[in-house]
């Protein structure tokens, strides 16, 4: 069998990245090939500097890595030095992929302010990535499997980072069914279901309550659901389920029992409406994966936490998490594995 072949990126050098990653590479993944992208000298340095801490890391020469020169970097100082560096370390990292030399990119955190600072004017790095991979229908998916029971949260936004105000005029019928394409995919291709469960949000309290709470699932998206239903007649979709009840099943799924008649995957309609349940179910284990790409692409979900950078108490969790999603998705792709 083919090992998956990762690329790792660093993320910002002055942020937790480099120790997370060296910490996630200590536990092994004897079921894939590893390549980290970024700089030598860096990795060396936050090895040294913290190797003799309560977690083991991984000695850098006992890897691959794509050295990429680096200005000298202090932990916890971001600059726009910073975020030129982690721009390019995920540069480097998209074209080999897309070269063929890797089958996933995991990528640590950066700070997208400071790659405003250095003139790389992206929301984040998924859209950096689906340009790099020439895509131009993509996703952010966040994924986790819980510790109590086993159970896969997955759940998509239909809308990311825009306003709150903004989300109801952004929720066309092109979008959702564009999300929920990718949705659909990514269940069958990726984790092998090929008759999924989805649940989709309702917007408003009690989903309108018809028409009481707001119109906009009287008027536009409950047709949108009912025409999606006719179209995809071998994927079940419920909703619109009010969002006060929407995580009730997966909370059940998730403490107690994996049979708890929750859905295979969860489409919501805005940012907080889909993140803070995740967070509040697996804040240290949710993985970032985009989905829509030609290759596979996972993330921590957290930030570079620039207020505890080199000391060597930045957890690794959920980079390990999305280090192990990454070879599974991977194994799905380049094997044929499925499995539920």
């Amino acid at each position: 069998m083919n090992l998956p072949r990762l690329a790792i990126t660093l993320g910002d050098p002055a942020g937790i990245g480099p120790e997370i990653v060296l910490k996630a590479i200590a536990r092994e993944f004897p079921s894939c090939d590893i390549t980290v992208f970024g700089n030598r000298s860096l990795l060396q340095k936050t090895y040294a500097r913290l190797r003799d801490g309560d977690d083991p890391l991984a000695d850098p020469e006992t890897f691959e890595i794509v050295d990429i020169d680096t200005d000298t970097v202090t932990p916890g100082v971001g600059t726009p030095a910073t975020g030129d560096a982690s721009f390019a370390y995920l540069s480097e990292a998209i074209a080999a992929t897309v070269a063929g030399h890797f089958d996933a990119i995991v990528t640590a955190p950066i700070a997208k302010s400071l790659w405003h600072a250095a003139g790389h004017c992206y929301p984040g790095q998924t859209e950096r990535l689906a340009e790099g991979a020439g895509s131009d229908r993509f996703g952010m998916m966040f994924a986790a499997k819980s510790p109590h029971t086993g159970w896969m949260l997955r759940t998509l936004l239909a809308t990311t980072h825009i306003p709150l105000k903004s989300v109801p005029e952004a929720l066309t019928p092109e979008l959702l069914t564009r999300k929920l394409d990718l949705l659909v995919e990514s269940l069958q291709r990726d984790f092998g279901i090929d008759a999924p469960h989805i649940a989709v949000s309702g917007l408003n309290p009690h989903s309108g309550e018809a028409g009481k709470l707001g119109l906009e699932e009287v008027e536009r998206l409950q047709p949108w659901l009912e025409a999606e239903r006719r179209r995809r007649p071998t994927v079940k979709l419920r909703g619109l389920v009010p969002p006060d009840t929407l995580w009730v099943n997966p909370g059940r799924a998730w403490f107690e029992d994996a049979n708890a008649n929750a859905a295979d995957g969860y489409l919501a309609l805005y940012h907080d409406q889909g993140l803070i349940p995740v967070k509040l179910m697996a804040f240290d284990l949710a993985v970032n994966t985009t989905i829509g790409l030609p290759f596979v692409r996972t993330s921590p979900d957290h930030g570079t936490a620039f207020d505890i950078a080199g000391q060597g108490i930045a957890r690794a969790t959920s980079t390990v998490a999305a280090i192990e999603l990454a070879i599974e998705l991977a194994s799905h792709r380049t094997d044929g594995i499925s499995s539920h």
